[in-house]
């Protein structure tokens, strides 16, 4: 399980903790002197998980399970829905806490709540390739991140390659046929490209290490690996003529889900109301905005004229300069603190991990002295050249993008969680939290002064506050309102200003990420809580205290934030 997802496999991903052999699914005792003991629950509890699922623990970046895979047999996944269970019923049990060991309590059995719902209520393993793909198939710690010598490293990725072979028959064995037709794309997509990139760029990576017995080794242990994988996507292939459209959750499970996970609790027309309000006052924001820079031009035209700015070598080196800007503009307007001195690097995608043309990469909390990626995707060759053209952001877009995925969204948001006080919100970042502070992030700094007014740059922020929008329509009518996949499409396209090829990516992901709501979902109960908390605080001179209090949490269900920052009996859905 990673600790933050941003390509299209992310809420599975989050949820995708793997599994452990039935006679160590059990959790401590609970002990009679509960205030004591939770601390020595909790890091027991957490020991499991990385039993459970090693590709989290050396993500988080305890590399004692290096190598090392999840159990996705059968026995293993019923395993692991028990120990949830049972974990979930032994954490309720503690009473007598402290008021920071209560919400410690109650952020990690919401994070279980979450995990479980995907393992059994979703059935995720047994319908989903995201569970797999997202989940621990990716040997990218390995490669970038430079925690050890090469060639301890390289011992590693033979471990991991050694293991997928029987990881790949657990697969094969739980993946119910026939998946809708966006699944099993999406399915060839990702063990396709972990296909190529497990003979291609992992090996290129360690080809300077001088060890002929363990280079050998390497190629052989790749090559049985990249062959299983692609053995999936073969199948995957075979079975594309029988795939459905039968993706949607329903209405009572999605309604579930957003419970489960994020804590949001309102009836599915309210939330829905929510989503075209702000859709509605982002589609007028844009139509004044357009009218200054673009006058008479169509709001399409308008976009096509700010998206026409293109970084002349592209977006990465294009990305690269703009985060020294976005550092010193946040420092200069003192809007959050940025602990330590860790670095955000700008690298494009690797080909297996293309599906969301941005996403960030960032170091666990154990590890030390290694930089966070932020990966850019270029567009898909298959694409045609004018499809492909439009795929590249223009500046300005690109500019919110830099600020939702480093400065000072993500980045600056994991600077803070990996120093928090509670080993919980070090480990267990959700994908509300996340994408809700970083989307949040890009309205926050028009609203300090980023672009000095300049409409082309309000343009830029608001395409992507469109888009996510969309994303947060898209999901509830493709999951509970019988929404085709073309019709999102033609959502995104419309509504959002969105280029086909991105429009038609975004449709395909909120089939199988219906979690995709969760960035203006959670931007919106973040920026009805700073208004809340700020009020009694001095409002905008109380943004950087708001901002640091916020991120100190670590990374719960924005409401349990709420409840705690606000001091209210209950988590509550306030928007």
């Amino acid at each position: 399980m990673k600790r933050i997802l941003l390509a299209a496999t992310a809420s599975l991903a989050l949820g995708a903790c793997a599994t452990v052999p039935a006679d160590t699914a059990t959790t401590p005792p609970v002990q009679a002197d509960a205030a004591q003991s939770w601390d020595r629950f909790t890091q027991a509890t957490v020991k499991r998980m990385f039993e459970i699922d090693p590709a989290f623990a050396v993500y988080q970046g305890d590399h004692d399970y290096d190598g090392k895979l999840p159990d996705w047999s059968e026995a293993g996944l019923n395993a692991r829905a028990a120990f949830l269970k049972q974990t979930i019923a032994d954490a309720n049990a503690f009473t007598g806490l402290s008021k920071d060991q209560a919400f410690e309590r109650d952020y990690l059995v919401s994070v279980l709540r979450g995990q479980l719902f995907w393992l059994t209520d979703a059935d995720a393993p047994h319908s989903n390739p995201t569970w797999y793909i997202g989940g621990g198939l990716d040997p990218n710690v390995y490669v970038s991140r430079n925690y050890a010598d090469k060639a301890t490293r390289m011992k590693a990725m033979i471990a991991f390659f050694d293991g997928i072979p029987k990881a790949a028959a657990h697969i094969r064995a739980n993946l119910r046929t026939p998946l809708p037709k966006s699944f099993v794309e999406m399915g060839i997509a990702g063990f396709g490209g972990f296909a190529d990139y497990y003979k291609g760029d992992a090996r290129a990576a360690f080809a300077d290490v001088d060890d002929p017995a363990l280079q050998a080794q390497f190629r052989a242990s790749s090559e049985k690996a990249s062959q299983a994988m692609a053995a999936l996507r073969d199948w995957m292939i075979a079975e594309k003529p029988k795939a459905t459209t039968d993706f949607a959750l329903g209405a009572a499970k999605f309604s579930r889900m957003l419970k489960a996970t994020e804590l949001v609790d309102i009836p599915l027309d309210q939330l829905e109301t929510v989503a075209r309000d702000d859709l509605a006052r982002n589609r007028a924001a844009v139509k004044t905005a357009c009218a200054e820079y673009a006058p008479g031009k169509s709001v399409p035209d308008c976009f096509a004229q700010m998206n026409a700015d293109k970084p002349a070598d592209g977006p990465v080196a294009e990305a690269r300069r703009q985060i020294p800007e976005l550092t010193a503009f946040v420092k200069q307007h003192d809007l959050v603190t940025i602990p330590g001195t860790e670095q955000a690097l700008v690298e494009e995608s690797p080909p297996y991990n293309r599906q969301n043309s941005a996403y960030i990469d960032p170091p666990g909390p154990f590890e030390k002295g290694v930089p966070s990626i932020y990966y850019i995707s270029p567009p898909d060759p298959a694409w045609s050249k004018e499809v492909q053209q439009a795929y590249i952001p223009g500046k300005d877009d690109l500019l919110f993008t830099s600020v939702h995925e480093v400065m000072p969204g993500h980045f600056v948001q994991f600077l803070h969680s990996n120093r928090s006080p509670s080993l919980i919100g070090r480990l267990f970042v959700g994908y509300g939290f996340a994408e809700g502070w970083a989307h949040y992030t890009e309205e926050m700094m028009w609203e300090a002064g980023l672009g000095a007014g300049k409409p082309e740059v309000h343009i830029g922020q608001l395409s992507n506050a469109l888009l996510r929008d969309c994303r947060f329509i898209s999901a509830i009518g493709l999951h509970t309102q019988g929404m085709t996949q073309e019709q999102s499409k033609k959502l995104f396209m419309d509504q959002c200003y969105q280029d086909e090829g991105n429009a038609a990516q975004q449709a395909a992901r909120g089939t199988y990420d219906p979690e995709y709501l969760n960035y203006t979902l959670n931007k919106l109960l973040i920026r009805k809580l700073r208004d809340d908390w700020t009020a009694s605080r001095g409002g905008r001179a109380a943004w950087k205290q708001f901002h640091d209090t916020f991120l100190s949490y670590g990374g719960p269900p924005v409401p349990l934030v709420r409840q705690s920052m606000m001091e209210e009996k209950t988590p509550k859905t306030v928007f």
